[in-house]
């Protein structure tokens, strides 16, 4: 929460877009003058304390796919252009706890079967917090992390952290989020997917370190990097 006293420390990885999860309205967000402003911004949510923020730098326009299902609500389609390319973003942030048929990784499970003709195998990214791991797997779910992974390979989209540094899902070496920010308490819950059209573009993909963020946050961002 309160971004606008930590927009500095992230700006200063000069994303092109910026997605960010329990962020405040933007009424709240009043930077400092040396922080620059977001050329676009969408912001989904019920508590001007903690939504979804959607940011866009360096020229990339943003607006919210008029498909878009308040129900899922902070599962937001998100088209993005950057004059050279389009493509589609989803924007994740999956907690619901007013949904007790799906309050976390329900709500992905709930996003891919609603957007399934948005989720495409060419120019599609879904990235943010999915609150899950394949180590919480239970078999009787009908969703769970493992099938939704499965379900994106389907559609030829993967976890690009996965692909770069060669992990299996549920060994993941680096953990985005330190519960409580105590650093015995390690989990991967952010990820990245995209389509293999991105995979080829692939630069890197970067995990925020323990030391550098826990004064922000209990979460460490994920970085990913294409070439034009």
């Amino acid at each position: 929460m309160a971004f606008r006293k930590k927009a500095g420390m992230m700006l200063a990885l000069q994303p092109d877009l910026l997605i960010v999860q329990e962020c405040e309205h933007p009424d709240k967000l009043s930077f400092p003058t040396e922080i620059a402003s977001p050329d676009e911004m969408i912001w989904i949510g019920t508590n001007d304390n903690k939504g979804l923020g959607i940011f866009s730098y360096n020229g990339f326009k943003i607006s919210l796919h008029n498909k878009y299902d308040p129900e899922i609500r902070l599962v937001a389609p998100i088209k993005v252009s950057n004059g050279n390319s389009d493509f589609m973003l989803f924007a994740i942030w999956a907690n619901s706890p007013g949904d007790p048929d799906g309050q976390y990784i329900g709500q992905v499970w709930k996003a891919l079967h609603h957007y399934d003709r948005l989720i495409k195998k060419h120019s599609t990214i879904l990235i943010g917090d999915f609150n899950s791991n394949t180590i919480w797997d239970k078999p009787r779910r009908p969703f769970n992390h493992t099938t939704i992974v499965e379900r994106l390979q389907q559609k030829g989209i993967d976890s690009l952290y996965h692909h770069h540094f060669k992990q299996a899902q549920g060994r993941e070496m680096h953990p985005t989020l330190y519960l409580y920010k105590h650093q015995d308490r390690p989990y991967h819950i952010d990820y990245c997917f995209a389509s293999r059209d991105f995979t080829d573009k692939l630069e890197g993909v970067e995990i925020g370190d323990h030391a550098g963020w826990m004064k922000y946050s209990d979460h460490v961002p994920i970085i990913v990097s294409f070439s034009n």
